[in-house]
């Protein structure tokens, strides 16, 4: 199995509150009032109290192409990558050369040779990193990144592996497109980047290192549900899908995947120390709690996140893991559980616990 050695997000500098941004879009969005009266509703309903981006506001009313957003991307995405991966390799006490492996993902812009290659001159990355670009997850993509870099570790218990997200959802932002999916959208999501710094078994074995192992994953693809999220490619750039179908998919399938999983190592959701949900919005925490008969507060680090940030994407469960790293001190045989869920619909549990 292996172990998180380190976890750092980045957020751009750029941090404004709910009520300037929805100021700010709500006439690019539609001129009818009766709209912009729903999309003021919407966001205020979002429990979402600052976002940080990656432009000033004021830039946002500019029109710009998707060859422009993009371009904008590649460059941004890199710069906050860098410093995502930086403060956690300084954390978990290694340098650059020392990654064997490294995980790339985000589905806000495009690029080839992908941001983790641009990487490597950059930082002084080793030239045979092994390299795993990776796109299409959206927010589950966290997770998953999580669980395929414990995969590789498996079998390399003397390596490093390194996952690197990123998402700049501001700039897949969309004037004009009043769809309800739009709306709800542009009231959640933030801009963010953070690595996980994980290290194989016997690597952290040999030099100490300290962290949550992971001790076992599940994945799903639900059935049917391939239009309930997503992104549509065009002209204008990624147009959001969103439905309220999200939630009644947890409802429906969550409890028997995380009892699946907890089941097998002999736990219940009582014993279960850390819960680190992917803050989707407010429908999704509370579908998180209601399928899983969850405590009141149990998921609170995740309703913090939503209010802090917003939604990031697949960037949101590193972001609280980071958080429960730095704030809570853990006890050896502490229980976590960090999941998310993206397109497909696709779901990725992840179960971790303390060591000494």
């Amino acid at each position: 199995m292996a172990r998180i050695a380190a976890v750092a997000s980045a957020l751009p500098e750029h941090c404004y509150t709910q009520s300037e941004i929805t100021d700010i879009i709500a006439p690019m969005i539609s001129t009818s009032a009766s709209t912009q009266a729903v999309l003021r509703r919407l966001h205020a309903a979002s429990r979402v109290e600052t976002r940080h981006m990656v432009f000033p506001l004021a830039a946002y009313t500019e029109t710009t192409s998707f060859t422009q957003s993009n371009a904008d991307f590649v460059r941004l995405a890199t710069d906050l990558c860098e410093r995502a991966l930086r403060d956690a390799l300084a954390t978990a006490g290694l340098t650059t050369t020392d990654v064997d492996y490294l995980m790339f993902t985000s589905v806000t812009g495009v690029s080839a040779p992908s941001v983790d290659a641009l990487l490597i001159a950059r930082m002084g990355l080793r030239p045979d990193v092994k390299r795993v670009p990776m796109y299409g997850l959206g927010c589950v993509a966290g997770a998953a990144g999580i669980a395929r870099v414990d995969d590789y570790l498996a079998g390399h218990p003397d390596e490093v592996g390194v996952l690197l997200a990123v998402e700049l959802c501001s700039l897949t932002f969309q004037p004009g497109d009043d769809s309800t999916g739009n709306l709800v959208a542009t009231g959640l999501f933030g801009d963010g980047a953070a690595a996980v710094v994980m290290v194989g078994g016997e690597r952290a074995r040999r030099m100490g290192v300290t962290g949550p192992d992971v001790i076992d994953t599940v994945s799903r693809v639900y059935p049917e549900s391939e239009d309930v999220i997503g992104f549509s490619a065009g002209e204008s750039g990624f147009r959001i899908q969103l439905t309220a179908q999200v939630a009644e998919l947890i409802e429906q399938h969550f409890e028997g995947d995380v009892l699946e999983l907890l089941e097998a190592h002999a736990l219940t959701v009582a014993e279960v120390d850390r819960w680190i949900a992917h803050p989707g919005g407010p429908r999704v925490l509370e579908a998180f709690e209601s399928s899983l008969a969850l405590r009141a507060g149990t998921l609170d680090a995740s309703w913090a996140s939503l209010a802090a940030v917003g939604n990031l994407s697949s960037v949101s469960v590193l972001h609280i893991l980071e958080q429960e790293l730095r704030n809570h001190p853990s006890s050896p045989g502490e229980h976590g559980l960090l999941f998310a869920l993206g397109p497909g619909v696709s779901a990725e549990v992840v179960l971790l616990e303390w060591t000494a």
